[in-house]
């Protein structure tokens, strides 16, 4: 869509990121800047995506970050304030799920760019998954952390011989959460075989697999959100 986009994997225990973005393996450099973000292989009319991830440091995939607060504090600061993301429009923060040591860190270190910081939350359908993300709103509200929207991922199977949707995981419950805390939907992602396999394998999904139900939502949520922050 035009729109210049970094992607801070800040899940420093699990990070993926590296891995669905076809960048693990990779090595990373720095400049009088700090680190030098790595760039996602793409064609048009899709942009190239700049990620700055923890597994970039890791001596292979197997490595494990076992480390306490402190430790975890300084690394997400680095990363907030060692990397050269150049001329961006939007840092995309992915945090591992609930209000830990991650989520606090951000917003103490982000205070200073408090007009420029939202929320995105993503849930499944599940009551379980839709009371976690509930108190991920407490933890924004107590923050002072605007939302911009609830996503619900997982959200039916969408048989790709008649189109007919199956709800596996019950249906809702991110729609439901947005209307009981006064916030925007921004849709559901349906389960997509395709999709999983091309985080796995580091494909650029909505390239590979732009005419499908997945993708067309992906594609309108990314519409809402860029409406909604311009």
């Amino acid at each position: 869509m035009g729109k210049k986009v970094g992607l801070l994997d800040l899940d420093l225990c699990g990070p993926s990121i590296a891995l669905m973005t076809g960048l693990n393996e990779t090595t990373i450099y720095r400049n009088e800047k700090g680190w030098i973000p790595l760039t996602t292989l793409t064609t048009p009319p899709f942009s190239p995506l700049a990620v700055m991830s923890i597994a970039f440091l890791l001596k292979n995939s197997s490595s494990a970050v076992i480390w306490r607060g402190p430790k975890k504090n300084a690394m997400i600061k680095q990363f907030l304030e060692d990397v050269d993301w150049g001329d961006l429009d939007y840092l995309l923060i992915d945090t591992p799920p609930g209000t830990s040591d991650e989520h606090i860190s951000v917003a103490e270190a982000l205070k200073h760019r408090a007009d420029d910081v939202s929320a995105i939350l993503v849930t499944t359908p599940q009551i379980i998954a839709v009371n976690d993300v509930r108190r991920e709103i407490t933890f924004c509200h107590k923050a002072g952390i605007p939302i911009v929207g609830i996503i619900e991922n997982m959200s039916g199977y969408v048989c790709p011989h008649c189109s007919d949707c199956t709800n596996i995981f019950s249906s809702g419950g991110g729609q439901s959460l947005a209307e009981l805390a006064n916030v925007t939907f921004l849709g559901n992602i349906p389960i997509d075989p395709d999709l999983c396999e091309s985080a796995e394998k580091g494909i650029n999904y909505l390239n590979q697999f732009e005419n499908s139900e997945a993708s067309k939502r992906l594609s309108d949520i990314a519409g809402k959100l860029i409406t909604q922050t311009t």
